[in-house]
């Protein structure tokens, strides 16, 4: 039986700063992480995807985390093909990113994408040092459809990471729905990338089926993200605004003692926002787990509730 991590996919998300969840003393930037890492063992760094992070960042983290606690890393919105603003790049790099057209691995912007690779590899240097990085989540937009064009730029996003801890999230439902769920399981398998399991809401075009594949042996990864009406299509507090009920996450338990049984690690992680409704909901699936919650925890919820390049 493999072990099973539950966290949050944010520790800065500001709706849980302002929630009041972490207590005074312990808000500021070392003293929210600290805090955190008490509590948790695992966490999604999600603002590495709508910048590069530092060298500097990611060694403060590491530093701030005791041994055994682990990050999963968002990649960088224009690593997975997402529109990227020209002010989320370094300044030396926003020019280049002007002339871009369109995501082009192999093409005119390799030169632009080499450098962005080089610069996020290096930036996640110490987490993998100190033994802190989970793994490296690349979700990709729901342009991203299945085919073979589609698959290739997977493929050239596995190639460029080669050696890393890859975890993938498709945001287009058509990857895991019918007849096409086999062949996206066999790709993913096929490129040693774990495949992310999604908890969205249900019966809307835009739903993902809660289809939970293990495709590497290392690691499974699911992700709650909350199950509101305006899911794909409102804003984000809008889309991930849901305050799960624990029969909604009975009904996982089974699901991820599955995954541990054929995998070596799962980490499962609340991105449901409003207030704090994702650590709420991440210590009941704990407790639902049969994990034991720290008292702090307990405390505080009641009543606020590998390898890389180079190596």
């Amino acid at each position: 039986m493999g072990d099973i991590l539950v966290g949050t996919c944010s520790w800065t998300d500001r709706a849980l700063v302002a929630s009041g969840w972490y207590p005074r003393g312990r808000r500021d930037a070392e003293g929210r992480l600290r805090f955190y890492a008490e509590r948790f063992p695992v966490v999604e760094a999600d603002s590495s995807y709508y910048a590069l992070p530092s060298e500097r960042t990611s060694r403060l983290w590491a530093e701030r985390t005791p041994d055994g606690f682990v990050f999963d890393v968002k990649a960088f919105s224009l690593l997975t093909g997402h529109p990227t603003r020209p002010d989320a790049l370094p300044a030396d790099l926003r020019p280049a990113l002007a002339r871009r057209r369109a995501p082009d691995p192999g093409g005119r912007d390799a030169g632009l994408l080499d450098e962005l690779w080089a610069r996020f590899t290096e930036a996640l240097a110490p987490l993998r040092r100190a033994g802190r990085l989970g793994t490296v989540l690349f979700q990709f937009p729901p342009s991203l459809t299945p085919g073979p064009r589609s698959e290739a730029f997977v493929r050239a996003c596995r190639e460029r990471a080669r050696g890393w801890p890859f975890a993938v999230e498709f945001r287009h439902p058509d990857w895991w729905r019918g007849d096409r769920e086999p062949a996206t399981a066999a790709l993913l398998a096929d490129l040693d990338a774990t495949a992310v399991a999604v908890d969205t809401a249900r019966d809307l075009p835009t739903s993902m089926p809660p289809f939970a594949p293990v495709t590497t042996r290392r690691l499974a990864v699911v992700r709650f993200h909350g199950r509101s009406p305006h899911w794909g299509t409102g804003s984000k507090e809008e889309a991930y605004r849901h305050t799960y009920t624990e029969g909604e996450l009975a009904a996982w338990v089974p699901r991820v003692r599955g995954l541990a049984e054929r995998t070596e690690q799962v980490h499962v992680l609340f991105n449901n926002c409003c207030a704090d409704a994702a650590v709420r909901a991440a210590e009941t699936m704990r407790r639902l787990l049969g994990e034991e919650v720290p008292h702090q925890l307990r405390h505080a919820c009641m009543p606020l509730p590998g390898l890389w390049p180079g190596d």
